[in-house]
C-alpha cells in the first residue's frame, strides 16, 4: 500500500509542471531575490538601492522568524490596539511626571458679579 506524498515530483521527470505546482513549491521553500542598484557619476556614489524581496507561505515565514503583519497596526487590529494601549500608558506616565514636579495650584476664587469673592480673614 503506497500513500500519497504531498511533496511535487521533481520537474524533470514529469516534463512541464503547471503553476499551481511551482507556487506551492516556491511558497513551501521560499524563494529570495536580492539586488543592489547603484547609480555613480564620476566615481561619486549619487545613490544606492537595495532591494530584497522573499516571497513564502505565512508559515515558512514564521518559521524563518518573519512576522512583521502581526505587529503593523495597519495590516493588524490587534497590533492597534497594543499601540493605543501603550500611548495610552506613556501619556498617563508623562502626566503623572507633570504633576509630581508642581505643586498642586488651589483653584482660583469664585467671580460673583464682577467682584472676587473675599476669603475670611
Amino acid at each position: 500500500m503506497t500513500f500519497p506524498s504531498r511533496v511535487p515530483e521533481p520537474y524533470g521527470q514529469s516534463g512541464s509542471a503547471n503553476l499551481a505546482d511551482i507556487l506551492e513549491r516556491v511558497l513551501d521553500k521560499g524563494l529570495v531575490i536580492a539586488g543592489d542598484i547603484r547609480i555613480n557619476l564620476l566615481d561619486i556614489e549619487l545613490l544606492t538601492i537595495k532591494l530584497r524581496l522573499i516571497v513564502a507561505s505565512v508559515d515558512k515565514a514564521k518559521e524563518m522568524g518573519i512576522d512583521w503583519w502581526e505587529t503593523d497596526p495597519a495590516l493588524s487590529s490587534h497590533a492597534r490596539r497594543d499601540e493605543l494601549s501603550r500611548e495610552n500608558a506613556e501619556l498617563r506616565a508623562r502626566l503623572a511626571e507633570l504633576d509630581d514636579g508642581r505643586p498642586r495650584r488651589e483653584p482660583e476664587p469664585a467671580v460673583e458679579r464682577g467682584r472676587a469673592r473675599e476669603e475670611p480673614s
